[in-house]
């Protein structure tokens, strides 16, 4: 890397981000966030843990043979047969990179049962058999925040001495804070031999709120690589924002003068379609990306966004991809308007497709006054969400609410065979829950049920989100519509059909969730 002041940015969104419960990706969904990361100019992918299982590995292998322009890197703990099969994943990729890691604090060293001078030769033996199958390899010794500052320099020593080109300081359980994150990269870079020869990465997680803070101090100090997630997607309270550190640098760059190579107008619609096949709804007041980023509602707010833009609007919506030019289509417009609008809103469909989205488009304008991009987002993500499997579909669903009681009569069809049922319940969506259950028996947990309004209005489309939980396997379902009872039954169809294919997987996969323990 020529330019000293270029940040690499490792996404791990599919990896590490994919660890979320009830954020486990569908191959495809995997394929399609791949190209967008690469298309967005992303450096680094980890596209997953290939030994975790054969889905796994099989979507590392794909989107290594289909990149473009990122490296592609596979994560492996450090042992032979991990890295083997990382190397067999990312072989074919025009840039692979091998990862390689393990835990280095006192209370990671107890997992193996490892003493320091164990685990030393450890390190070395296994970044050296990366070494020998790739030239990009990267390092981390995770729970590296929480690791003696003298053994972290011996092993990155060791590390680097193997081959490591890249060494990663993963703050495993976002510990620590700005200050001490920068006081670490100093440290190794001033006592480590060979320091100045390799890249560090700062890799933190959000426990705190100091992910982002601390991955930024930590490049001001000297690392060059920010590893980070879509959203802020992770396990427990996330990983650094992608979109945070790119547009701090972009916004801020000068007292951060660093720049990266992210095209930051493709923030939004990666945003958008990250949270819906994860099934994590983007809080409203997240920076850059939420949906009151670029809002204003009070009076002092408004006037002086109205007579300067810049008073309260430190970046523009159009830097992230927010259309600012917002034309609500409605029920006279044409499919050259829809395909324009959905270009603009970054989606690229085919003919076959605009015609079917365009019919769901009319449908929704006889149904609304206006419809917004907020609007066609959901349409679109409702489309996707569920074309994964058609085991069940929902048909025909009425619901009588009234003092004497909540009843749905629920028409479904299952595996090509219509049944229908009536049920009652608590409430309007809990009778439509039990008709579903009685239509189609199981044992999954209903974990999340939430209800997002999409736009304002008693119009409005309601997107909702349900998680469920089945013997550990966790899977999500998102649907929108204006009648909200009804997106609630088809996202809960969603998370079952989801619910299915995990099943089928069964002897084929072993879940990837049960060594996330092993993950930074």
């Amino acid at each position: 890397m020529t330019d000293k002041n270029r940040v690499l940015i490792f996404d791990t969104t599919l990896r590490d981000g994919e660890q979320s419960p009830g954020a486990t990706m569908s191959h495809v969904e995997k394929l399609e966030i791949a190209q967008l990361l690469d298309e967005m100019g992303v450096d680094i992918i980890e596209a997953g843990f290939p030994i975790a299982s054969e889905g796994d590995f099989a979507a590392v292998s794909e989107i290594a043979k289909r990149t473009q322009n990122s490296v592609i890197c596979g994560l492996a703990r450090a042992q032979f047969p991990d890295i083997d099969r990382a190397w067999e994943a990312i072989k074919h990729a025009k840039r692979p990179r091998i990862h390689t890691f393990i835990g280095t604090s006192p209370l990671h060293r107890a997992i193996p049962n490892l003493d320091m001078d164990q685990m030393a030769e450890r390190i070395e033996q296994t970044v050296t058999h990366a070494r020998n199958l790739c030239d990009n390899v990267q390092w981390s010794p995770m729970d590296a925040t929480r690791t003696e500052h003298d053994y972290l320099c011996r092993v990155v020593e060791i590390a680097i001495k193997a081959g490591a080109t890249t060494i990663n300081i993963p703050d495993t359980v976002g510990y620590t804070a700005p200050r001490e994150s920068a006081d670490l990269i100093r440290m190794l870079l001033e006592r480590v031999p060979g320091a100045d020869d390799i890249i560090f990465a700062t890799h933190c997680h959000n426990d705190l709120g100091m992910a982002t803070a601390n991955s930024l101090a930590a490049v001001e100090a000297g690392a060059r690589q920010i590893e980070c997630t879509i959203n802020g997607l992770g396990e427990r309270a996330g990983n650094t924002a992608l979109e945070e550190v790119v547009m701090a640098m972009k916004v801020r760059n000068d007292i951060m003068p660093f720049n990266t190579g992210i095209d930051t107008t493709k923030i939004m619609n990666l945003s958008r379609r990250v949270a819906q096949v994860s099934g994590f709804v983007v809080q409203p007041n997240k920076a850059i990306v939420g949906k009151n980023a670029f809002l204003h509602e009070s009076g002092i707010h408004q006037d002086g966004v109205l007579k300067n833009v810049e008073t309260f609007e430190i970046m523009r919506p159009a830097d992230i991809g927010l259309n600012e030019n917002n034309i609500v289509l409605g029920k006279h417009s044409g499919r050259a308007a829809l395909r324009s609008k959905l270009t603009d809103l970054g989606f690229e469909v085919g003919d076959n497709q605009l015609k079917d989205v365009f019919v769901r488009f009319k449908a929704l304008a006889d149904r609304k006054k206006e419809v917004y991009d907020e609007d066609i987002v959901a349409l679109m993500q409702d489309t996707a969400a569920n074309t994964e499997s058609d085991h069940l579909q929902v048909k025909h669903l009425r619901v009588v609410c009234g003092s004497d009681g909540q009843s749905a009569d629920l028409t479904m069809i299952v595996d090509g065979e219509e049944k229908t049922v009536h049920a009652t319940g608590d409430g309007p969506v809990d009778a439509c829950f039990n008709a579903v259950k009685a239509i189609f028996p199981h044992q999954a947990r209903l974990q999340l049920y939430q209800v997002h309004a999409v736009t304002e209005g008693t119009d409005a489309q309601a997107t909702v989100t349900v998680r469920m939980e089945e013997d550990g396997r966790i899977v999500a379902g998102q649907s929108a519509d204006t009648d909200t009872i009804l997106a609630s039954v088809k996202a809960y169809v969603g998370a079952l059909n989801r619910l299915i294919v995990r099943r089928e997987q069964v002897g084929k996969d072993s879940d990837a969730k049960h060594i996330s323990m092993y993950s930074h």
